[in-house]
This record gives structure tokens, sequence and C-alpha cells, in this order.
């Protein structure tokens, strides 16, 4: 986690218990990792949750500052977090299949902080909500970012090769990423350290 701030992250992801997909970790060491947080970072749990006793359980044990659901929710799920939890943010994913996912984005940001737009499939008999390694059509992408006034993360399969090109043609307002800049399940120094070279930053 202090590795990733270092390397100028302002966000740390905290995956919780997932159908499929890498670094999941306990809602134990979640809350460790949230409560070691340091200022200026922002501390996600990510869950796949969608029922709302499920969700607000979570944030409240855990104690982060953002929620980012993986998975579809119904509507009144977005305001019983509010209302429960007025100080969390709400990240909704979706998953960029197609263009109709456009006029999804379009409903879903009058009801959220923010979208992540991720290459998962949550329509496969075991879902893929995320750490897929894959990209999507990112100009399908860049549409929904024109589309909607809520900022906009962009996630799946981003590395140091195509970080730049994602960012030029999306336009998001931050990417999100995991797989490619860790060895052995571990955060490696040398990919952040080529990633922010590759983004320009140093």
């Amino acid at each position: 986690m202090r590795t990733a701030a270092c390397y100028g992250a302002s966000a740390i992801g905290l995956v919780g218990e997932m159908p499929s997909g890498p670094g999941v970790i306990t809602l134990n060491m979640a809350r460790e990792i949230a409560r070691a947080t340091p200022p200026g970072v922002s501390s996600f749990l990510l869950t796949s949750s969608t029922k709302t006793a499920a969700i607000i359980s979570e944030l409240q044990y855990t104690g982060v500052n953002v929620v980012q659901l993986v998975d579809e929710v119904s509507p009144e799920v977005y305001a019983a977090i509010r209302s429960a939890l007025p100080n969390v943010r709400i990240v909704q994913v979706i998953h960029v299949l197609g263009e109709t996912d456009i006029q999804l984005a379009q409903n879903l940001a009058t009801q959220v902080d923010a979208l992540l737009l991720d290459s998962g499939n949550p329509n496969l008999p075991i879902k893929e909500l995320g750490g897929t390694g894959r990209t999507h059509n990112w100009q399908i992408s860049r549409r929904i970012v024109e589309a909607v006034a809520v900022p906009v993360f962009l996630a799946g399969g981003i590395h140091e090769m195509n970080v730049k090109q994602a960012i030029e043609c999306v336009r998001p307002y931050g990417i999100d990423l995991c797989s490619s800049v860790r060895t052995l399940g571990k955060l490696d120094p040398k990919k952040l350290d080529s990633l922010t070279c590759a983004m320009g930053l140093h």
C-alpha cells in the first residue's frame, strides 16, 4: 500500500470476496489496510455483494471511504448506502460489452459519484467482475466519458506499453490497474517505475 502511494497512487483498492479473479483479501485485512492508508489516499472496497445490508455491513466494518460496486445493484441500494453512510463515495463498475453500455452509464451517472469502466463479463456462468487482464473497446469508453458528468476511471488490461494510448484515447479521470504492476502477487517497484515513466510522470 505504501509502495503504491510512493509512486503517486491516489487510491488503494481492497478486493473483497469475488466469484473469480485475483487479489482477494479478507475483510479483516481490508480493515487493517484502510486504517493505515495515508492521508490523501482513498481506500476503495471492491465488493461483489448486491444486497443493501451486506454492502453496508462490509463498509461499516472496514471503514473505507469509497465503495466500488463491481456488479449490478438495484437502484434503491445507492440511496440506502447514502442514507447509512453519507461520507462514503459510490463508484459503480460497468463492464463494457457494447454500445448499449453508453446509455447504461448515463442512467447510472445520476446515482453515483463516479463510474469505472472494466473488461469483465457478468453474463458468464461464473461471473467475471474484474482482474481479467483484458482490454475492451476504448472507443466506447471514450463516448461514455463524453456522455456523463461524473468522473470516469478506466480499468482492464492497462500496462506500461498501452497506458499512454489508453489515456489519450479515453481521457479518463484516472486509471485502475493491478496485475500489470505485480510480481508473484506483490507490487513490484520496478513495474511501477516503468508505468509512471510511460505516463510521463518522471
